[in-house]
């Protein structure tokens, strides 16, 4: 099902004595948007295209949120931004992914994400950039019980043990942590997207990280003690704010693009496989089957995938191509979600999305329904007659990493958050047009 989202701002040019017709004033309702706060991930910090880099920073929800509310009041809200030249940086060295063509290991050219440069600007890891302090504290990777540690910026901790991208912000590398400078600005309004990475990295490693926190327990233990403590201490001198749930991250292009039976075999292909499979008990059959994969419940060590179960975007394709991954050789559990990880990973977002719906009604605060965007994503969502979806490249609405929102998306989101805001606090905050803002560049 296709869902269509039509936001029309129209001023009419009428004939004779017809009256024109005047918008609603712009106003911001019960709330103070003096300083706003973003505490989040990776869309708060704006990462996207597999790495951090100044046009994903700038298009941000959060800070998309920002220049909406400056044009109702003037907004501190300072981000540790990149140069706009940079190629960007992820965690293991590498730029920004770009669209381009690429060679595969059969001489085959097409269009594929490919890195802007050799190697990431190491220079934005390299420098604590502090000043005055940010009101962007989205920290690309952050599990949410990591956000009151401190020292979670410290190098000295050692690799696992801190978040570069902190390190580069932090007001204190070796004392401070996210929320003690976050309520060092003294929000009078703040955002807060938590729990997204908790599950991303279990899922995205496959189901071989450790599984995301327990639903319900103590700050620092649970995901309910944790969150009320975050939103408390930013809520304390009066702040209001909003709070985003958690999509169906298994929606995401990195988990939906490659389909379990995208093993393509004609007859010699098949013959040579089933001689070496039918003794365990595994065959194949011309045209399309369920990739083989490692599975060391099983006898011989391997199986094939059934219905359900998720390829990532991660897996090499070459190997796939070229080298029998998938066929003669099982794919890694590391590429690899089967049906208890999946199991796993929907569990754990149904106890913090209850959590979240929970702690917004006693703090009240707007609920951000970022789970509904991104199933009418999945269905195929129409904006203003722009078709946007969540097909990897050509759905408009991710990044070429598969698991983050490009600027397009980010502003789908931003007006959902505008929307709840101005429903919960009797707020007339304007929208912005998602179509202004720029989507994947095709060379």
């Amino acid at each position: 099902m296709k869902r269509h989202i039509y936001f029309i701002a129209a001023v009419a040019v009428l004939s004779g004595c017809k009256p024109d017709l005047i918008a609603p004033e712009a106003h911001l309702g019960d709330i103070d948007v003096a300083t706003y706060v973003a505490i989040g991930s990776d869309g708060a910090a704006g990462y996207s295209d597999d790495a951090l880099h100044s046009d994903g920073q700038d298009n941000s929800y959060a800070s998309i949120l920002a220049s909406q509310f400056s044009l109702l009041n003037a907004t501190d809200f300072n981000s540790p931004t990149v140069s706009a030249s940079s190629a960007g940086i992820n965690l293991d060295s590498n730029s920004r992914l770009v669209l381009g063509y690429k060679t595969d290991c059969n001489g085959e050219t097409s269009l594929s994400p490919v890195r802007q440069a050799n190697q990431g600007d190491l220079s934005i890891l390299g420098a604590n950039i502090y000043s005055s302090g940010f009101n962007n504290l989205g920290v690309p990777g952050t599990p949410i019980t990591s956000i009151n540690i401190s020292g979670y910026g410290n190098p000295a901790n050692g690799v696992g043990n801190f978040n570069p991208y902190y390190a580069r912000m932090a007001s204190d590398q070796v004392n401070s942590s996210i929320l003690s400078d976050a309520t060092a600005q003294t929000p009078t309004f703040f955002t807060v997207d938590l729990g997204e990475a908790d599950i991303m990295k279990y899922a995205t490693g496959g189901g071989m990280a450790p599984q995301p926190i327990v639903a319900n327990g103590a700050a620092g233990i649970g995901f309910d003690g944790t969150l009320d403590e975050i939103v408390s201490s930013l809520a304390i001198n009066g702040a209001n704010g909003a709070i985003s749930n958690i999509p169906n991250v298994l929606d995401y292009p990195y988990f939906t693009t490659i389909p379990f039976n995208g093993l393509t075999l004609d007859a010699d292909r098949v013959t040579t496989l089933n001689n070496v499979f039918n003794p365990l008990g595994i065959s194949f059959v011309e045209g399309d089957n369920p990739f083989v994969i490692e599975d060391p419940a099983e006898p011989f060590g391997v199986r094939k995938m059934v219905e359900g179960e998720l390829v990532l975007l991660s897996v090499p394709l070459d190997s796939i191509k070229c080298f029998g991954m998938g066929s003669i050789a099982g794919i890694p559990n590391k590429y690899v979600l089967t049906i208890s990880e999946i199991q796993n990973i929907e569990s754990a977002r149904i106890g913090y999305n209850s959590a979240i719906s929970t702690i917004a009604s006693n703090h009240g605060l707007a609920m951000v329904d970022k789970a509904s965007l991104v199933s009418s994503l999945n269905d195929g969502l129409v904006y203003n007659g722009f078709s946007m979806s969540t097909t990897f490249v050509t759905g408009g609405a991710f990044s070429l990493d598969g698991r983050n929102l490009n600027p397009n998306g980010q502003a789908l989101l931003a007006n959902l958050y505008i929307e709840s805001i101005n429903l919960t606090f009797n707020a007339r905050i304007p929208t912005v047009n998602v179509n202004s803002y720029p989507g994947i560049i095709f060379p």
